[in-house]
């Protein structure tokens, strides 16, 4: 009787042992497959959320004959966007209408971006309800005020154009020499290096 006892204690600790151990396996499995759908739902929401930014087409795709014809596309507002996303200017939603302005009054793209960049961090510190990320008309107790991002970077580009490039003053040294006078030099290098990185 003691040994028929002694069999059914270990057979149950035994079968006891192997439940809790295929529990556990099942429990860290599952917490495995809970995070990488995590991760997925994760990428998933960021590829989603790239589609809004970037404005990628989500049209279906159409199987059928197609013509291929080579695309050259205009990277620079791209180009920009990046930037300020990286640096978190409120100008992203302006990058294509910055490199309009400068396709008109014909300057490189990249000019007003670093000279915002130089004048404000890209127009994280500016004074209040100014929208003057370019230090433009700011002298003294003197603050230009714009009504949007949009009335300054077109007052700013036609300003650059007519008052500096239209009279030769076309590298950040030529326009330093007006724009900022009293800069000891550091004004031009800064934009210089901002012109670089964005290229």
């Amino acid at each position: 009787m003691g040994r028929k006892l002694l069999f059914s204690l270990a057979t149950f600790l035994i079968l006891a042992i192997l439940n809790v151990a295929v529990a556990t396996s099942l429990l860290h499995k599952n917490k495995r497959v809970l995070a990488t759908q995590k991760i997925l739902d994760e990428i998933s929401r960021s590829s989603e959320s790239d589609v809004k930014n970037f404005g990628t087409s989500t049209a279906p795709l159409v199987l059928g004959t197609f013509e291929s014809k080579p695309i050259t596309e205009d990277g620079r507002a791209a180009n920009l966007k990046s930037f300020f996303r990286k640096y978190n200017s409120p100008l992203y939603d302006s990058a294509d209408f910055i490199v309009q302005m400068a396709d008109k009054y014909q300057f490189d793209y990249r000019l007003l971006p670093a000279i915002a960049m130089q004048e404000s961090n890209l127009c994280r510190v500016i004074p209040n309800n100014s929208y003057n990320c370019w230090g433009w008309g700011i002298y003294g107790s003197t603050v230009t005020r714009f009504d949007s991002y949009t009335d300054a970077i077109e007052t700013v580009s036609r300003g650059l154009k007519q008052n500096y490039i239209d009279h030769g003053l076309v590298t950040a040294t030529d326009i330093m020499s007006k724009y900022n006078p009293s800069s000891n030099g550091s004004w031009a290098h800064g934009v210089n290096t901002f012109l670089d990185a964005l290229e």
